[in-house]
């Protein structure tokens, strides 16, 4: 049987190596195709609202990476564009996943109080209308965090994740709502104690799952 080979679409290239190393650690004989418009989260921000021009380029990636690429899966790596994403899912006939799908529905599984720690302020407003109503989540930014990792400073990105991380106190569950954040999650769990929820190892595990792999 055949390797299933799984579109891997990003809109900040801090996501792709987290991915990966996932992949690498979970599912290392998935194929992967790595697609990447860095304009895409650029422009979210200073469009300040999800566009349909923005939806458009959405599922024109999914078409090309289905169609062309002949992706059996397609995962998006960026946080922040829920309803573009959906609008792939529902034009496409592969699965295809959210960023932050699968963390949520294992966050949701284990139940008690969630911190939602983000470094793209977009990220939180549209990440918090994905859970169920009446959970007790507390969604906090990391001040910095992303501009530090953008210049390369990794090691100030993992501090400035985990000083923040450390203001939701008692929470059992912390999710770190990007793929982007993932490399942090060390230095959260040994800041807080609590268990750490990835978005790419938790959608590597659902994949694979839906894959049958």
């Amino acid at each position: 049987m055949l390797a299933p080979r799984v579109a891997l679409i990003s809109a900040l290239e801090l996501s792709i190596r987290p991915i990966r190393e996932s992949f690498d650690r979970l599912w290392p004989e998935a194929m992967r195709i790595n697609l990447l418009d860095d304009s895409l989260s650029a422009d979210r921000q200073a469009d300040g609202v999800l566009t349909e021009a923005m939806i458009q380029r959405f599922l024109e990636l999914g078409r090309y990476a289905v169609r062309h690429a002949r992706a059996d899966a397609v995962l998006f790596t960026c946080s922040a564009f829920g309803e573009a994403i959906e609008a792939v899912a529902r034009d496409l006939d592969v699965p295809v996943l959210k960023p932050n799908e699968a963390m949520i529905a294992e966050a949701v599984a284990l139940g008690g109080s969630i911190g939602l720690l983000a470094t793209f302020a977009p990220t939180l407003d549209s990440m918090m209308l994905e859970f169920p109503p009446g959970m007790d989540i507390e969604p906090r930014l990391a001040p910095g965090a992303l501009a530090a990792a953008e210049r390369g400073d990794f090691a100030e990105h993992d501090r400035l994740a985990a000083a923040a991380a450390t203001a939701f106190g008692g929470r059992a569950t912390i999710a770190l709502a990007q793929f982007s954040l993932a490399r942090a999650a060390p230095a959260v769990e040994a800041a807080t104690g609590a268990r750490v929820l990835t978005t790419p190892d938790c959608a590597v595990r659902a994949l694979r799952e839906r894959l049958k792999a």
